[in-house]
């Protein structure tokens, strides 16, 4: 029997409420938000797609976890269950778990970075390339140039483009890099996945020139689901065969359980060097709680383990990517200006097309967050120039190619109805598109001022 691949796998047994408001009171709480919908009250919002981070619904399996957790501070027996798991489905040597992803990305940046050093990658991500750059490290973005482009069609548009790397091994030594970082998939670019190809030609140069690779792999299972729909060689190899595959062509990975593993909290650092995971277990114990918890309760290393193994399931994965793709194709029918392909994670909108009188300089996608909100109720985010901050010597803000509001898919929270509201408030809005104001920054925070920056419409 062949099944709508948009049916849900999973049958619903709690229901939580939303609510529901009237234009006039999301206007008011938009404006007291200061145009920053990461400050929101979130029972104001009443379809949330701000992000697929600790939002998501855990299974019946992961809940009755929850009542075998062992919160003894040392040896919980849960971590040892993560462990297992975390072996079965990644395949690295070593776990160190931590409180969520960017307490892992702080240990392997302190771990690794000299002051000074590159730190190459396809694309930058956020909290990443912050815990870089506290570090003394130069980011470098060597994605394929595809990438940039929301409208190029290329399956893989989360490549590292090697002639880029190779360029910059060549200009600044071998030596002057601290490691590169390979996202999968690439979250900025609109959630685009990295061949398998890419990962071991990436990763036999840098075994080459003596360079770790660390694997951002917070969203790898949609990245090996990807790679299994999409690259040759690959459609009867299942997701955990893929995944693993992936794993063995780097030397350290950093991930955020907060997603693909249907938990409200924790990651973790994993990696095959016996030094470094002594390096990072004596920080861990500074930063984040012992070993063999990392900052997370037990009750909550149990469910990140069985949220992993399910993940891996074909299944699983599947229908995660369709709601994307389903919400992607019903806003290309209406010709809304969307990153393409659609990603594993989300629909990215092209802000600048879409508000095509805004100006980048007054923060266009943030306009567009913002608006869509007061509009609907649905929340998204920004991911444009707010996002990128500042450059660490100039102060001058990053203008990137890319500028987008993000609508992010929860696992497992919201239904086919939902996405249907989603797209129609897109269109209505899209068809007043002329009547955008852009915002000054009235606000800024010292680190990531995507999340507490503040706002007044020009």
């Amino acid at each position: 029997m062949k099944f709508n691949p948009m049916a849900e796998p999973y049958k619903i047994k709690m229901v939580e409420p939303l609510k529901m408001t009237d234009r006039a009171y999301r206007e008011k709480a938009m404006k007291e938000a200061g145009y920053n919908t990461f400050l929101l009250r979130s029972e104001d919002v009443y379809i949330d797609l701000l992000t697929d981070s600790g939002t998501n619904a855990m299974s019946e399996n992961q809940w009755a976890g929850i009542m075998l957790g062992d919160e003894a501070y040392a040896g919980s027996k849960n971590y040892y269950h993560l462990e297992a798991a975390m072996h079965d489905c990644f395949g690295y040597k070593h776990l160190v778990p931590t409180h969520q992803g960017r307490g892992a990305e702080n240990l392997v940046s302190q771990a690794l970075i000299k002051a000074g050093q590159y730190v190459p990658g396809n694309m930058y991500f956020t909290t990443t390339r912050a815990h870089q750059e506290l570090q003394g490290g130069i980011f470098v973005d060597v994605i394929v140039d595809e990438a940039h482009d929301p409208y190029n069609t290329n399956p893989f548009k989360g490549n590292v483009d090697l002639n880029k790397y190779e360029q910059l091994i060549n200009k600044v030594g071998a030596k002057n890099i601290a490691y590169i970082t390979i996202g999968v998939t690439v979250n900025l670019a609109g959630g685009q996945p990295v061949s398998m190809e890419n990962l071991r030609t990436v990763y036999k140069l840098s075994q080459a020139n003596g360079i770790k690779v660390v694997l951002d792999a917070t969203r790898a299972m949609e990245n090996a689901y990807l790679i299994q729909q999409r690259e040759p060689g690959y459609k009867d190899k299942s997701v955990k065969e893929i995944l693993r595959e992936m794993c063995s062509c780097s030397d350290v990975a950093t991930c955020s359980g907060k997603k693909d593993f249907h938990t409200n909290i924790g990651g973790f650092a994993a990696c095959n060097d016996d030094d470094l995971a002594v390096s990072m277990r004596n920080m861990v114990v500074v930063y984040e709680g012992l070993q063999t918890y990392g900052g997370m309760a037990g009750r909550d290393m149990e469910a990140m383990a069985r949220g992993m193994l399910e993940a891996c399931q074909d299944h699983v994965m599947a229908h995660r990517v369709a709601q994307s793709e389903y919400l992607g194709n019903k806003l290309l029918a209406a010709d809304i200006p969307i990153v393409r392909p659609v990603g594993g994670h989300g629909v990215f909108i092209d802000a600048k097309a879409f508000y095509p009188t805004v100006p980048q300089s007054q923060y266009v996608a943030q306009v567009l967050a913002a608006d869509l909100y007061v509009h609907s109720g649905v929340r998204s985010m920004e991911r444009g120039i707010v996002s990128a901050g500042r450059d660490a010597k100039t102060g001058e803000e990053h203008h990137p190619k890319l500028e987008t509001i993000r609508l992010t898919i929860p696992r497992r929270v919201y239904t086919q109805s939902h996405f249907d509201v989603v797209a129609d408030a897109i269109i209505e809005l899209y068809q007043e598109r002329d009547k955008a104001r852009g915002l000054k920054m009235v606000y800024e925070p010292k680190y990531l001022r995507f999340f507490q920056a503040r706002f007044e419409k020009i």
